[in-house]
């Protein structure tokens, strides 16, 4: 048996579409389902339903697909171990973060890491979707909220403050019922600043809504409207300025999460000195 042909088919149904487990492996949709092809033929199974752009897994698709799911847990403690067992700062480490915390913050840590480490690849996801770190999505993971849930290692390395900015003028000029808002898209909406921001609102429009921290603070920076945005952004953006109230500073807790198994080894134990220190 073709074992690469078994973990396309756990991809397939844990995402449950050809593109999905493409992503999830890096490949093209086609490759995932030639695979599957592949170990159906080797195990002279049917063991998924093709109804067009649908599919479904069968009967012995589902009792395959549940141990080829329990052999994946198995191969990646056995990366894990690998990983943990080595004793030279080289290979990749990779890194998935908020895109504005790793770009302002992070940035210069991480440099200095690959420059004195010339064996080490620091490779940063700038995402802020969860990923796994039992399946190594990445090896560590910048989190704004503390994971409740997984067998992890967990330290608070930062608080982020945010303040209500605005552009030069535009508070002076407009009044407070004409007053707009700049902030996440709707699908943020349960994020804690964004509730800070909804409920300052109070039922005013907003004007601009956007995933991206850095086009939030362009929005605020062309007089859009009012964001609630972090002071590592907005502090030193030209030409915006706090707002005197609320006064009380809202705040969030940056945590490092890493794979217990994999912690103490010298590339991961020293990206996690490079941002923590």
């Amino acid at each position: 048996m073709d074992w690469e042909n078994l973990h396309i088919f756990a991809l397939l149904a844990r995402h449950g579409t050809l593109s999905a487990a493409g992503r999830a492996a890096g490949v093209e949709h086609a490759t995932v389902s030639r695979r599957v092809a592949n170990l159906e033929r080797e195990l002279g199974l049917k063991l998924v339903d093709r109804r067009g752009r649908y599919m479904s897994l069968t009967a012995e698709g589902e009792r395959i697909a549940a141990i080829a799911a329990r052999i994946e847990t198995e191969a990646q403690s056995v990366e894990r171990i690998a990983v943990g067992g080595r004793s030279s700062i080289a290979g990749e480490v990779v890194i998935s973060a908020p895109p504005g915390y790793v770009q302002k913050v992070l940035g210069k840590q991480l440099a200095a890491l690959a420059l004195a480490h010339p064996a080490l690849c620091v490779t940063v996801l700038g995402e802020t979707q969860e990923i796994s770190l039992a399946r190594r999505e990445a090896d560590i993971a910048i989190r704004l909220n503390r994971p409740v849930v997984g067998d992890l290692s967990i330290t608070k390395i930062d608080e982020i403050e945010f303040s209500f900015y605005a552009a030069e003028g535009y508070v002076e000029k407009t009044a407070k019922e004409n007053w707009r808002f700049v902030g996440y898209d709707h699908g943020m909406d349960s994020a804690p600043q964004q509730r800070k921001l909804i409920e300052f609102a109070a039922g005013r429009p907003f004007g601009f809504r956007a995933s991206a921290l850095d086009l939030q603070l362009h929005a605020v920076s062309a007089g859009v409207g009012i964001g609630l945005l972090p002071d590592f952004m907005g502090a030193s953006a030209a030409g915006l300025v706090p707002l005197t109230e609320p006064k009380v500073p809202f705040k969030r807790e940056v945590w490092l999460v890493v794979h217990p198994d994999i912690r103490q080894a010298p590339a991961i134990r020293a990206t996690i000195n490079a941002l923590a220190g």
